[in-house]
């Protein structure tokens, strides 16, 4: 059995509740389709990502809009009201994350894939933040998950050795990346299951 000595969360998703729909559902009046075909062809997961890795917000929203001027006034939404998309925390997970913590026995680390213009609020709002003995920020970074530098940023940043960590994300996609550089990866699915894989590595959360 591998010894495991340092946890890696990936934050939205797994502790953070972000989700656009939450700002987008009441601009398009609640029409769920629309909804959904302006997320898939314009603010899409593709083009946020990028700002993720660093590209400005400003910029980012100036290259759609002339590409969609049709949709100015709701491609200027997703960062002009950024922060509604933010849904709370998953407290289930966030009680997991406290257990670790007071356990004493694991170098707790965040990876996130986050602008690092939106990030601050995100430190404001959630003091679960401060328990972590080092966050990654993609966008400080200027790359983010699935590629492999941000990956070793991190190891190499809190002296981890791959194979006696856990790396625990919502995307299957970056837990792959982790796993290509011998991190052990848990694709976290519900705070119930995320309990009951790491028993399997002899970690047990009451």
């Amino acid at each position: 059995m591998t010894t495991i000595d340092t946890i890696i969360f990936d934050l939205g998703g797994v502790l953070i509740d972000w989700n656009p729909e939450y700002v987008f559902l009441k601009a398009f009046h609640g029409d769920r389709n629309k909804m959904q075909w302006f997320l898939d062809n314009v603010c899409t997961s593709a083009w946020n990502e990028n700002q993720d890795a660093g590209y400005p917000l400003d910029q980012a929203t100036e290259d759609l809009i002339v590409r969609f001027p049709e949709y100015e006034n709701l491609i200027k939404m997703y960062y002009g009201d950024w922060e509604n998309m933010l849904g709370g925390s998953i407290d289930e997970t966030v009680h997991i994350l406290e257990t670790l913590v007071k356990l004493n026995k694991y170098k707790i680390v965040a990876l996130t894939n986050w602008s690092h213009e939106t990030f601050p609020i995100a430190l404001k709002r959630f003091n679960f933040l401060s328990w972590f003995d080092g966050i990654v920020v993609s966008g400080e970074e200027k790359t983010r998950k699935p590629f492999a530098k941000i990956y070793t940023t991190t190891l190499d940043r809190y002296n981890i050795k791959a194979k006696n960590a856990i790396f625990i994300d919502d995307s299957l996609r970056n837990i792959e990346a982790a796993k290509k550089l011998h991190i052990n990866g848990i694709h976290f699915k519900s705070p119930k299951q995320l309990i009951e894989t790491l028993k399997s590595y002899n970690i047990y959360i009451p």
